[in-house]
């Protein structure tokens, strides 16, 4: 036997030896006393990350390609703008309250319907077209698909958002002061984590929907009950009830509107009527308000991995 062909056996001691082919692909592990299991668990997370990070970089790309970051950064600075110079050209530090509070009361239609346009044809609408296949075909899992979607497009959303509230963020410095900027940021920060949450819902209406036009049509949906109906449900039984603390705070945890409209109200100093007011004294910490919200972002993007695996493709 020749130095070549010993080599070339060193290098492929055997066709059928799938574990000692293991070892020789991953020597880092050899030494470390990991079992074989522990070896494709490592394997299986890193192909899940990268396969994950490849497909939401993917779809960023589209994202941006369709104009969906130049869109979001338009309409959240029109958005912006529009509240800041309304609020009159004389805002001072006894107004920014009042400037910062009409974010929650407006952003509240704004932010749903832009985050759930962004995601209700993230599944059905890759199915339609043919792609959604073609990922599958790959060596990718459902969790890489549905989380790499979800990613990209939060990414390209949410940048947009931020981009967009800068430009008002701006003006607003320039009426009121830079003592503004950090209640500022703190109210453009919990808008995107809204954005985010109704992204996910938007994303599992997608995943559920055979159709696209049954996903707009369950955006729709989600946006009129989230935004219109559940509180006037949560109003009436307010003053129609003497109902328990928790039940308030239920209402609260059960929409992510109103937990964008809560966060944004508590750190400014004004008073808000109707069913702001109520959520507003619900005595809910900062700290359960936000691990609401990311519950509201982790809930429904899980429900649309568990369908895309009930998905025929």
């Amino acid at each position: 036997m020749t130095a070549d062909s010993t080599d070339a056996g060193d290098e492929q001691p055997a066709t059928d030896g799938g574990a000692a082919a293991v070892v020789d692909e991953s020597p880092e592990f050899a030494t470390d006393g990991a079992t074989a299991t522990d070896l494709v668990e490592r394997g299986g997370l890193r192909d899940t990350v990268r396969g994950t990070v490849e497909v939401a970089a993917r779809e960023y790309r589209l994202a941006v390609r369709r104009r969906w970051a130049v869109g979001a950064a338009v309409v959240f600075a029109l958005f912006s703008v529009a509240l800041v110079v309304l609020g009159g050209s004389e805002v001072g530090p006894t107004r920014v309250g009042a400037v910062l509070a009409s974010f929650a009361q407006v952003g509240v239609y704004v932010v749903p319907l832009v985050a759930l346009a962004a995601g209700y044809d993230a599944i059905v609408g890759a199915d339609e077209s043919g792609s959604l296949e073609m990922l599958l075909a790959l060596p990718l899992s459902n969790l890489s698909v549905v989380v790499g979607k979800y990613a990209g497009r939060a990414a390209a959303v949410g940048g947009g958002m931020l981009v967009g509230f800068a430009v008002g963020g701006a003006l607003l410095v320039r009426y009121a002061g830079v003592g503004v900027v950090g209640a500022y940021a703190w109210v453009a920060l919990v808008a995107v984590a809204a954005a985010l949450a109704f992204l996910g819902v938007g994303v599992l209406a997608s995943a559920l929907a055979s159709e696209k036009t049954r996903a707009l049509g369950a955006a729709l949906a989600a946006w009129v009950w989230f935004v219109l109906v559940h509180d006037l449900v949560a109003l009436g039984a307010v003053a129609s009830f003497d109902l328990p603390q928790w039940v308030v705070s239920v209402a609260v945890f059960a929409n992510p509107a109103d937990l964008f409209r809560v966060l944004v109200l508590r750190t400014v100093s004004t008073t808000a009527g109707g069913i702001a007011g109520v959520l507003t004294g619900a005595g809910l910490s900062q700290g359960v308000l936000l691990a609401a919200l990311a519950a509201w972002i982790l809930v429904p993007v899980t429900g649309a991995v568990a369908a895309l695996g009930r998905r025929s493709v």
